[in-house]
C-alpha cells in the first residue's frame, strides 16, 4: 500500500522534447527510436502494427477474391476501411517522436485526429452490427450501421477539435507536467461511454435478451476484451487527472495495447469467420458441383 501511494505522489513523468530534428541519418534514427516515449515503447507499437499490415497485405489477393464473391456490402465496406485505418495506424505508431518535437504539434495532433477517429468509427460500427442481432447485409445494413457511426464520429471529432485548436487543450501530447483537468476529464467522459456501451452488451448476453445478439463466441469475447481495456482506462484517466503517476503509467499501457492490438482483434473477430465460411460456401459448391456430375455414383453401387 505505501510503495502505490509512493507512486501515486511522485512527480508526473513528462515527455522530453526534442527540439528539432537537425543532424545526420544516425542522429535521427537515434532520435525516432530511443528519444521521446522510449525504445520498448516505439518497439511494442511499431512491431505489432507492421505485422497486421503486412499480413493485410499477404492476404490482399485471396480477400479481395471472397469478398467479390461473397457480395457483402458490409464486409467489402468494413475490409476496405479496416486497410486505411491500418495504414494510418501504422504511420502514428511509426512516428512517435513527433509528439516530442517542437514544430511538429499540428501535424501530430492532425495524425492523431485522424486515426483515433478511424479506430473509433471500426468500433462504433461493429458495435452496431451487433446489436442489430443478425448477419444483416445489403446497402439497407450498411447504410444504416456507417450512419449510426459517422453521427457518433462525427460529434466525438467535431468536440475533440474544439478541445485542440479552440481551447488550445493537449489531447494528444503528454510532454508537460500539469496535469491539463479538462484534458483527463474529456478523456474520462470518454471512457465512460465506451465502458457502459460495452457493460450494457454484456449485460445483455447474460440477460433475456441474449437471442438478439450474435450467438458467436467470438462476439462475446470482444467485448469482453473491449469492456476490460476501457474500463482500465477510465481508471487511468481519473487517476491521471488527480495527479497520479501511476494513473499515467497505466495510462500508456491502455494506449499501446489499444494501437497495437485492436485492429488484430477487430479482424480476428470480424472478418476472420467471413473469410472462413466463404471457403466452406466454396467447398459445399465444389462439391455439388461434382455430385450433379455423376463423380460420386460409384460410391453409391
Amino acid at each position: 500500500m505505501q510503495a502505490l501511494e509512493a507512486i501515486a505522489e511522485a512527480p508526473f513523468p513528462g515527455v522530453p522534447v526534442l527540439k528539432s530534428e537537425e543532424g545526420g541519418f544516425g542522429r535521427r534514427l537515434y532520435g525516432w527510436l530511443f528519444e521521446c516515449h522510449g525504445f520498448w515503447h516505439n518497439v511494442a507499437l511499431i512491431v505489432p502494427s507492421a505485422l497486421f499490415v503486412m499480413y493485410l497485405a499477404y492476404q490482399a489477393r485471396k480477400s479481395f477474391a471472397k469478398l467479390s464473391h461473397g457480395r457483402s456490402h458490409i464486409m467489402i465496406a468494413y475490409y476496405g476501411f479496416l486497410w486505411l485505418v491500418s495504414l494510418l495506424n501504422l504511420a502514428w505508431c511509426s512516428l512517435q517522436a513527433w509528439e516530442c518535437t517542437s514544430g511538429r504539434e499540428l501535424p501530430w495532433n492532425i495524425l492523431s485526429l485522424l486515426t483515433s477517429s478511424g479506430m473509433l468509427f471500426l468500433e462504433v460500427s461493429l458495435m452496431a452490427f451487433i446489436l442489430q442481432g443478425n448477419y444483416a447485409s445489403g446497402l439497407e445494413a450498411l447504410t444504416r450501421t456507417f450512419i449510426v457511426s459517422g453521427l457518433v464520429v462525427g460529434l466525438d471529432v467535431l468536440l475533440k477539435a474544439i478541445y485542440l485548436f479552440g481551447f488550445a487543450i493537449p489531447l494528444f501530447i503528454d510532454d508537460n507536467e500539469d496535469t491539463h483537468r479538462m484534458k483527463w476529464g474529456l478523456w474520462v467522459v470518454h471512457k465512460l461511454i465506451l465502458s457502459a456501451v460495452y457493460g450494457f452488451i454484456l449485460f445483455m448476453y447474460k440477460s433475456k435478451w441474449r437471442e438478439r445478439l450474435p450467438a458467436r463466441p467470438a462476439f462475446y469475447n470482444y467485448i469482453t476484451i473491449m469492456f476490460c481495456l476501457n474500463a482500465t482506462a477510465l481508471l487511468s484517466c481519473a487517476l491521471t487527472g488527480h495527479g497520479a503517476a501511476f494513473g499515467f503509467w497505466l495510462y500508456n499501457v491502455t494506449v499501446v495495447c489499444y494501437h497495437a492490438f485492436y485492429l488484430p482483434l477487430l479482424y480476428v473477430t470480424f472478418l476472420a469467420d467471413f473469410f472462413q465460411e466463404e471457403d466452406l460456401h466454396l467447398e459445399n459448391v465444389y462439391y455439388s458441383e461434382l455430385k450433379d456430375a455423376g463423380f460420386f455414383d460409384a460410391d453409391w453401387q
